[in-house]
């Protein structure tokens, strides 16, 4: 099995390598493993559900970090099936979207809808088309946590956008006191970690705090951290290892990170008790969202303020954006077949399982038949 394994392997790292050199691409990579989910997917879905059709070759791609653990375990079960290559280079949704409307890479993965400009560059490479986004992968953004000691913390709104904006500097502050009055919070400085790239996740996470307490966020959001102070780290893995071994760090992404030394933060929204991020309280605010793309594109409007019970208000979508017409002969087959799969029944039952959230079936649904008309 090891040498299977490394075989594989080195098989896929030749055929990246063979991919990017054609291509040129000028996008970073990330040092994401997505380890923890890749195992956990076999027993979710098996590869016999994937329908290749004519899929062959290999497909390179680039984008959101926060859906990397999602991806590999896809790329598992479709490689496994149709002899595939994908190489996924989690740089960062900006990473991703620049390389595909320069024509890089056939499709991409961001957590943030294309701007209208950026529609306006796919058009250069979408022949007779341009890009659209599809929702494909749902989560919650967790706001991890390392303070020994405390072993649940519930913050808000006002008490993160201070936190992060280096307003609130110490542990032991009596905002924080306030919301978690049974725990023992240390006179401990905060280390507040961000994202050093650009990043679906940190803009996602900004459109929270803007919405929710636009009194203590003054920023204008985006995938560019705004706020002075505070540390950096690449990828969402690089905040997660940050925080993980930093006693006193806070910092945020996705819920599959959380663990090893990161603890997730309950956030007050209002309803009757604090909301945990899972999959479940992530679909439900999901749920909530509106379509509000044109013609094929897909991209959602979410509550950031919902007070619903049981409905995680930091909550992201990746969407995979793809060229609607004008798809390169040489990768529309693979990229079709790929979103074909991660959007079926047993592609999105994966997502549950390794703390990510399906799309609602409303949506999903919207999805397949887009995906169907691809050419």
């Amino acid at each position: 099995m090891k040498l299977q394994r490394k075989n594989r392997l080195r098989a896929l790292s030749l055929g990246a390598v063979a991919v990017s050199g054609a291509l040129a691409l000028t996008a970073c990579g990330s040092d994401d493993t997505g380890a923890k989910t890749t195992d956990g997917a076999s027993s979710s879905a098996g590869a016999g559900s994937v329908k290749c059709d004519d899929a062959k070759g290999q497909l390179l791609s680039d984008g959101s970090s926060a859906q990397k653990n999602a991806i590999d375990a896809w790329v598992k079960q479709f490689s496994q099936a149709c002899g595939v290559q994908i190489n996924y280079k989690a740089g960062g949704s900006g990473a991703g979207v620049t390389a595909f409307t320069q024509g890089q890479i056939p499709w991409a993965g961001s957590d943030s809808a294309l701007k209208p400009e950026e529609v306006t560059a796919s058009k250069k490479v979408c022949s007779g088309g341009q890009g659209i986004d599809l929702p494909m992968v749902g989560g919650p953004i967790a706001i991890g946590y390392n303070v020994s000691g405390v072993d649940n913390l519930v913050l808000d709104a006002p008490t993160l956008a201070k936190i992060f904006d280096g307003k609130i500097t110490n542990w032991n502050d009596a905002a924080i006191k306030k919301l978690n009055p049974g725990a023992k919070l240390p006179d401990l400085k905060i280390q507040a970690f961000h994202r050093s790239d650009e990043s679906g996740t940190t803009d996602n996470f900004t459109k929270y705090l803007i919405a929710a307490t636009p009194d203590n966020w003054k920023y204008s959001g985006g995938k560019a951290w705004q706020a002075k102070g505070g540390q950096s780290a690449a990828q969402s893995s690089g905040v997660a290892q940050q925080v993980k071994q930093t006693n006193g760090a806070i910092g945020y992404f996705e819920l599959s990170y959380v663990g090893d030394g990161a603890k997730a933060v309950s956030i007050a929204t209002g309803a009757s008790q604090p909301v945990a991020p899972s999959s479940e309280s992530a679909t439900k605010a999901i749920a909530d969202a509106k379509v509000v793309g044109t013609g094929k594109d897909l991209s959602l409007q979410l509550n950031y303020t919902t007070k619903a019970d049981g409905a995680y208000p930091i909550t992201l979508v990746t969407y995979e954006i793809v060229c609607d017409k004008g798809n390169k002969a040489d990768t529309l087959p693979a990229t079709k077949a790929f979103l074909n799969y991660i959007a079926s029944e047993d592609g999105q039952k994966i997502l549950s399982g390794i703390d990510y959230a399906p799309m609602p079936e409303e949506i999903i649904t919207k999805v397949r038949s887009t995906i169907a008309g691809l050419s």
